[in-house]
């Protein structure tokens, strides 16, 4: 092993890949490694991104698992209410992996300004709602504080906002139908404390943030009365997991649905991205490996009356091979390097300074979100060199048809 070294590491320090022909084919492989590398980290870091980002918006509105009544009620509304008096509330106590468990309702409702007016659902929350994921889309004033008495305080979207024409510290008037249509509606003045820009617009354009307490006046609730439970997990790789636990756990009554299941289309959608993500990292392993096929092919052609000089020396043909076989492995070595160094780069100003936009009406976020995790680029690296050399097995092979005799003869 030590002999196959020490050759291989003479051929990477000599003149033969820069003076030969071999010279530019070599630098091609090198390159087609490289930037086969730096479209795998993109292709893996964009697309988990883009998964883990969507999936964050969608659970910041609706909860990882939503528990209301068993009923046929299908809309955002809430219309039969559920008792605060359970076993789960305010945390599950029997399952593991829960980190929060909330208690919403929702309403129709219209925003009227003097000069438009918007349909909205006013989502009633308490002083147990966790406002975490809010903190980063707030774009303006503060989130609302219901721990108090019940107060008018609003957080509506910025697309609410400039729709209606609206901004911190201005007031309006919303309007909700009673279970009578024949009644006036119920009419509230509202106060904006805050707007938020999710870049979801399917929640921007109709979600707007009140106290839980002003839904449950409206609806002739009790104080211990609700429209539905929202609970968040710590895992989200085990939602299905946990969504039968807890679907297991409640009453008879009661019903549970997790975000998979209720936006199936969406997370539907972002299950394509593994495959998207498993079909360019198939493609680029293939096109850098047929890259380094042929550099090794031509690096074997042009070393041929070396290989008949160690072979007459009794050198043996894995022993040979071995020596290529490494030198292979520097080349792919350097090809990883740069495109270790490009790929890195290129997330990293995509990651703090977005300069890759996506279209919000179609991607729900307005720049392609980064995940960068160093186990993803170790297996990457690791399994692009291992793909590789195995390839090169194949090619290396030629090396045993080659004769001593006739190779020495013809040098």
């Amino acid at each position: 092993m030590n002999l196959e070294y020490f050759i291989a590491k003479r051929l990477i320090k000599g003149k033969e890949h820069k003076s030969s022909i071999s010279a530019p084919i070599i630098k091609i492989a090198i390159a087609a490694i490289a930037i086969g590398l730096v479209m795998m980290m993109i292709a893996v870091a964009t697309g988990i991104g883009l998964q883990r980002k969507i999936r964050e918006k969608v659970s910041a509105f609706n909860g990882h698992i939503q528990i209301y009544n068993y009923d046929n009620n299908q809309s955002d509304v809430s219309v039969n209410p559920v008792s605060l008096d359970q076993e789960f509330y305010p945390e599950f106590k029997d399952i593991e992996g829960i980190s929060h468990v909330q208690a919403v309702a929702t309403k129709g409702g219209i925003i009227r300004t003097p000069e438009t007016f918007e349909g909205i659902i006013a989502k009633g929350v308490g002083a147990d709602y966790n406002w975490a994921p809010f903190e980063e889309y707030l774009k303006a004033g503060r989130l609302p504080d219901y721990s108090g008495k019940r107060n008018e305080e609003a957080l509506i979207s910025a697309y609410l906002a400039g729709r209606l024409k609206l901004k911190v510290g201005d007031s309006f008037w919303a309007f909700f139908l009673k279970e009578k249509t024949s009644d006036l509606p119920n009419q509230v003045r509202f106060e904006v404390v805050g707007i938020y820009d999710s870049g979801f617009r399917d929640f921007d354009a109709n979600y707007m943030f009140t106290d839980l307490r002003h839904i449950q006046r409206m609806n002739r609730w009790s104080e211990d009365q609700v429209g539905a439970f929202e609970v968040f997990i710590e895992d989200f790789d085990r939602l299905e997991e946990k969504g039968r636990e807890v679907y297991g756990s409640t009453l008879s009554t009661l019903d549970s649905q997790t975000i998979s299941n209720k936006y199936y289309a969406i997370f539907e959608w972002l299950s394509l991205f593994d495959f998207n993500i498993a079909i360019i990292i198939g493609i680029m392993i293939i096109v850098g490996g047929i890259n380094m096929i042929t550099a090794l092919l031509v690096l074997i052609l042009e070393r041929t009356p070396m290989i008949g000089i160690l072979k007459a020396q009794g050198c043996s043909n894995w022993s040979i091979r071995k020596i290529f076989l490494y030198n292979a492995a520097y080349l792919i070595g350097v090809g990883l390097f740069w495109g270790n160094l490009v790929g890195l780069g290129i997330l990293l100003l995509q990651k703090y300074f977005g300069i890759i936009p996506l279209d919000p009406e179609t991607y729900y976020v307005a720049s392609a979100p980064v995940y960068i995790n160093p186990l993803h680029i170790l297996v990457l690296n690791g399994g692009t060199l291992l793909l590789c050399l195995l390839m090169l097995l194949v090619p290396s092979y030629i090396i045993t048809k080659i004769s001593p005799a006739r190779s020495i003869k013809f040098e």
